[in-house]
């Protein structure tokens, strides 16, 4: 797997990490970040989608409920998260491979609460990790790499396999959130 621990060091940007690769390699790293997701949720039940994990760190200022902005994310809460941010950075960088000007998010989440059962996180992860396949796939021959953004005010700038990136890397920063959540719900399972 990339370092995506550099980036968020500040050590390396996500160009620096994606300078040199292919298409090839960012099938490859999709699948091996979606595997990584995959083994930590391996042994969970529907019981965990659900679980209220404790996080004192909790602080999402874009919830929608001013109630939840310092919830704590459950487990399907983190996956639909992860995933959709992930599918918009594909389809963010199939178009600049094509050489279409930025014109804003192409972002869809899956509404959390919904996901309650692990047969839907896994279904949501494959679905996920078949659009990101999928999205590399439209890729031309020839992507228009020079072609390069500031993806948000301030970032640094990325060419289409950066913004491909950035979304793999949004899923690195999720992973450690997603071990805590799974051992604080078998711990509680078991006490």
């Amino acid at each position: 797997m990339l370092d995506y621990a550099a980036v968020y060091r500040r050590e390396r940007t996500i160009q620096h990490l994606v300078d040199g690769l292919t298409v090839a390699d960012l099938h490859a790293e999709t699948d091996e970040m979606y595997d990584t997701v995959e083994r930590l949720i391996a042994d969970c039940t529907d019981a965990d989608v659900t679980f209220q994990p404790v996080d004192p760190n909790a602080h999402d200022p874009f919830a929608s409920d001013p109630n939840a902005v310092n919830q704590a994310w459950t487990l399907g809460h983190v996956i639909v998260h992860l995933t959709a941010s992930c599918e918009e950075s594909a389809f963010l960088a199939a178009e600049m491979a094509r050489g279409v000007p930025l014109h804003g998010r192409s972002r869809y989440e899956v509404p959390w609460e919904t996901v309650t059962t692990m047969v839907q996180v896994r279904q949501r992860l494959a679905e996920s990790r078949r659009m990101l396949h999928a999205s590399l796939n439209m890729w031309p021959d020839h992507p228009h790499l020079d072609y390069i953004v500031e993806p948000w005010p301030g970032a640094p700038p990325v060419d289409a396999r950066g913004r491909f990136a950035l979304g793999l890397a949004h899923a690195y920063d999720h992973l450690g959130q997603i071990a805590e959540i799974v051992r604080q719900a078998k711990a509680s399972a078991h006490s």
